[in-house]
C-alpha cells in the first residue's frame, strides 16, 4: 500500500492510497468512491479493495474534499466537487500511473462515479454499491434540519455520530441535478450492487438505476449485506463479483 496526494477540484491536497499486486503483471487500474460522509478507509471499501488486488488490480482510493486526512472544508463541498474530485482522481492516476478502466463507488460515492465515469475516456467498466438513483436521496439524514438550513444558510447536523455542517448550496446542488439523463447516457458497462433489504438505500435504488441504463448492464444482488458492507464476507463477495464482471471489459 502506498500513500499519495493530488490536488483536488478545490486546490486542496486529497490523500489517497494505492493497494497493488506486490508480483506479477497488473491487470487493471481501479478508482474508488467512497461513501457519504465516510473515508477511502472504511472498513467496506479497505476489504473491497485488498481483494480487488488479490484478484490483480491495482486499486486508488482517496479522501474526498474536506473528509479523512484530505485538505479542505467539508461544507464547501457538494456532490458536484465530488465529482470534479473523481475526475482529477483519474487525471491523476492517467499521469503517474495508469489511467482507471474500472470505476467503483460506494452509496452516494456510486451515484457520483455514474457522472463521473463518462468524463474519463479510459474506464470501460463502472460498478456500483448501495448507490442513490438521485443525488438528492442523502438530504433525508438530515431532513429535520432542512428548513433551518435553507432559512439560515447552514446548520450542524449528527451523521454518523458526528457532527457536520451542512450549507444551503449543498442541498441546492444535489438536488439540481439530473441523474436520470446521467444514467442513459452513461453508455458504458454498468454493475449494479445493491443489498434487498438495505435501510439507507432503498433496493427501488438499484431498480431504478437498471432501468434506466442501457446495455450492456447487470445486476447482482448483495443478499443479507448492510448498507456500509460491515462484514468481511460481505466485501469480500462483492470484490469478487465485480472482479468477475469487469473481466470482459477489461483491455490490456
Amino acid at each position: 500500500m502506498k500513500k499519495l496526494e493530488f490536488n483536488g477540484a478545490q486546490g486542496h491536497m486529497l490523500a489517497a492510497r494505492l493497494d497493488e499486486p506486490k508480483e506479477g503483471k497488473i491487470k487493471a487500474y481501479a478508482l474508488f468512491a467512497h461513501c457519504f460522509t465516510c473515508t477511502k478507509d472504511i472498513f467496506g471499501a479497505s476489504n473491497i479493495a485488498k481483494t480487488l488486488v488479490q484478484e490483480g488490480y491495482a486499486v486508488l482510493r482517496f479522501d474526498f474534499t474536506g473528509l479523512g486526512a484530505s485538505e479542505g472544508d467539508f461544507s464547501n463541498t457538494n456532490f458536484s466537487s465530488n465529482i470534479e474530485d473523481l475526475i482529477c482522481a483519474a487525471d491523476f492516476m492517467r499521469e503517474t500511473l495508469k489511467a482507471p478502466q474500472l470505476i467503483i463507488g460506494h452509496s452516494l460515492g456510486g451515484a457520483a462515479v455514474l457522472v463521473a465515469a463518462r468524463d474519463i475516456p479510459e474506464v470501460n467498466a463502472v460498478a456500483t454499491i448501495g448507490a442513490p438513483a438521485d443525488s438528492g436521496h442523502v438530504a433525508h439524514n438530515f431532513s429535520q434540519d432542512r428548513a433551518k438550513i435553507m432559512n439560515e444558510g447552514e446548520a450542524e447536523v449528527c451523521l454518523v455520530g458526528r457532527p457536520f455542517t451542512i450549507k444551503k448550496q449543498f442541498i441546492e446542488d444535489i438536488e439540481s441535478q439530473n441523474m436520470e439523463h446521467a444514467i442513459a447516457t452513461l453508455n458504458k458497462p454498468l454493475l449494479v450492487l445493491h443489498a434487498p433489504a438495505d435501510a439507507t438505500v432503498g433496493i427501488q435504488n438499484a431498480a431504478k438505476i437498471f432501468e434506466t441504463a442501457r446495455h450492456p448492464k447487470s445486476f447482482i444482488s448483495l443478499d443479507t449485506a448492510d448498507h456500509l458492507l460491515s462484514k468481511r464476507e460481505d466485501a469480500t463477495y462483492t470484490a469478487h463479483a465485480i472482479s468477475g464482471w469487469a473481466e470482459r471489459y477489461i483491455t490490456a
